[in-house]
C-alpha cells in the first residue's frame, strides 16, 4: 500500500497558513475523490482512498511540524511499508511560490518536520513532493511561514495545489522516474 503524509500544523489556528500547505493537498485532493478526513490512528487523522484499484492511505500528523517524524514512523511500522511507498508532501521555503517538485530522495532542506521524519526513520530515501511557499525577505522564517498567502498569492497557490495533486496521481499510478519527468 502506498501512502501520502501531507505535512502541517494541528488546529485551527494553522489552518491555510504557508507551513500547512501539506494539508491542504491532501485535502485538495481528497475533496477532489469526494472523501474527507474522518479517522484517527493514534496521532494522526487517516483515510484510504481507492485511486485506480490501488488502496492508498493519506495521512494528516497531529502533532506539531517539528515532530512530523513521530506519527510517520508510527503509520510506516503499522503498514510494514517500504520507504519509497511513503510520499511526504511539505512547503519548501526554497522554491518559488507555487512552483512543485517532487524527489526520489533528498535531504531535507532545513525544514525540521523533515528533518524529525527523517530522524525517525534513519533516512533520507523517501519521495518528497514540495511546494514553494515564497521565501521570506526581511521577515523571521518562522513568523513567515506560519503567515497566510495573500490575497495575490492564493491563484498561484490554487494552481500549485492542482500540480501537486497531478503529481500525487502519477506518482501513485507511475513509477517515481515517470511522475519526476511529468512534474518537475
Amino acid at each position: 500500500m502506498k501512502i501520502v503524509i501531507g505535512l502541517g500544523n494541528p488546529g485551527t489556528k494553522y489552518t491555510k497558513t504557508r507551513h500547512n500547505i501539506g494539508f491542504m493537498v491532501i485535502d485538495k485532493f481528497l475533496k477532489d475523490c469526494k472523501v474527507s478526513f474522518t479517522k484517527k490512528y493514534r496521532d494522526s487523522i487517516v483515510n484510504k482512498c481507492l485511486i485506480e484499484g490501488e488502496e492508498i492511505l493519506f495521512v494528516k500528523p497531529q502533532l506539531f511540524m517539528n515532530l512530523s517524524g513521530i506519527p510517520t514512523k508510527r503509520i510506516a511500522e503499522k503498514n510494514n511499508c517500504n520507504l519509497n511507498e511513503i510520499l511526504i508532501v511539505l512547503d519548501d521555503i526554497n522554491l518559488p511560490l507555487g512552483k512543485v517538485r517532487i524527489r526520489e530522495k533528498g535531504s531535507s532542506g532545513g525544514h525540521n518536520g523533515l528533518k524529525s521524519i527523517s530522524d525517525h526513520l534513519k533516512t533520507t530515501d523517501f519521495p518528497k513532493l514540495r511546494i514553494g511557499i515564497g521565501n521570506v525577505s526581511s521577515e523571521d522564517t518562522k513568523d513567515f511561514v506560519l503567515s497566510r498567502f495573500t490575497r495575490e498569492e492564493k491563484n498561484v497557490i490554487e494552481d500549485a495545489l492542482d500540480k501537486a495533486c497531478n503529481a500525487i496521481r502519477y506518482w501513485i499510478t507511475t513509477d517515481i522516474n515517470n511522475c519526476m519527468s511529468m512534474i518537475n
